[in-house]
């Protein structure tokens, strides 16, 4: 016979079950960031199971009807596996926590997608300086951040959280402190760039070294909406449509790739753990570089100019 165990698992609600693993999570040590996305992806599992769900009775059929649910109900491969994901996730640790037994659970198979890049058009609009006798701050610290972006290929997160400080204008260095793997990461720039830091620090207004290089009306650290909106309205006043602080990300790696930079350097500027990660970040963009290549036809170029005639040689 089967000895009973101290175990909540037939009382265990889902809500209960998942805010242990937000516990969890606290414990782990992991950015609010993170904690706030499970709670997003929560609400999903709640519309489907509902909070008061045992989680006793989650089983594998329980799993396949929420994937056919999120299938009917999104129409984003990536979306519904991203919530996949998470749940996967948080169930893995409700098993090994002994609430549930363990079944197969895997995510939907997910065509992968071109990589979003703003196009060398839409870049010469962008990058163009503002007249700053006519122009407010906000626009010229949007163009300062546009240029930054695309020149350091820095996260959103990381672009809100470098400080005047952290400039190195000697040896044309950016320190950047707060990165997705948390480790510290340094950045070349290059003269252009420099130059234009230079001169956007004569108008930043600054008090000491330790304030934010980029902020608000009020001189205060951007927020992640003022920060996105303030180049929504950038881009929107200079007649582009597409917006996406990430996407200089992508831009800056595609310009490197095309322009001859190998995939070494690439993984160490874009703070790439591991270099299979970068591969996989410039296989995304292979439809796009594949362009370029088919308008480069290296074998014309050396191919012999001369119409060479095959005559059959009589014996």
């Amino acid at each position: 016979m089967k000895k009973l165990r101290m175990m909540e698992s037939n009382f265990l609600t889902l809500e209960d079950g998942c805010n242990k693993y937000l516990d969890n999570c606290r414990a782990r040590n992991l950015r609010e960031g993170t904690i706030n996305h499970y709670r997003q992806s929560y609400l999903q599992f709640y519309k489907f199971f509902g909070k008061d769900m045992k989680v006793s009775d989650i089983d594998e059929s329980e799993y396949q009807k929420y994937v056919v649910w999120l299938r009917t109900t999104l129409h984003n491969d990536v979306s519904i596996n991203a919530y996949l994901r998470d749940f996967i996730t948080t169930m893995h640790f409700l098993m090994n926590e002994g609430y549930l037994p363990f079944f197969r659970m895997q995510a939907i198979k997910v065509d992968r997608t071109a990589v979003e890049t703003y196009s060398e058009e839409e870049l010469y609009t962008l990058l163009k300086k503002p007249n700053i006798k006519k122009c407010s701050f906000t626009e010229y610290q949007s163009w300062v951040m546009t240029n930054f972006l695309f020149s350091t290929a820095v996260r959103q997160r990381s672009l809100m959280n470098i400080r005047i400080k952290d400039l190195d204008f000697e040896n044309n260095l950016v320190n950047v402190t707060v990165t997705k793997n948390r480790k510290s990461l340094i950045v070349p720039f290059n003269d252009t760039l420099g130059h234009i830091l230079k001169e956007f620090l004569k108008y930043r207004q600054y008090k000491t070294t330790d304030d934010f290089l980029f902020c608000n009306a009020f001189g205060q650290q951007l927020v992640k909406s003022t920060c996105y909106y303030m180049l929504y309205n950038y881009n929107k006043r200079r007649g582009v449509e597409t917006t996406g602080i990430h996407r200089y990300r992508h831009t800056f790696a595609k310009q490197w790739i095309l322009n001859g930079g190998n995939v070494v350097s690439l993984s160490k500027i874009l703070g790439h753990s591991s270099l299979q990660i970068t591969q996989n970040y410039v296989n995304l963009l292979v439809s796009e570089v594949s362009k370029e290549v088919a308008a480069i036809n290296l074998l014309d170029k050396f191919s012999e100019k001369k119409k060479i005639t095959m005559e059959n040689r009589k014996r």
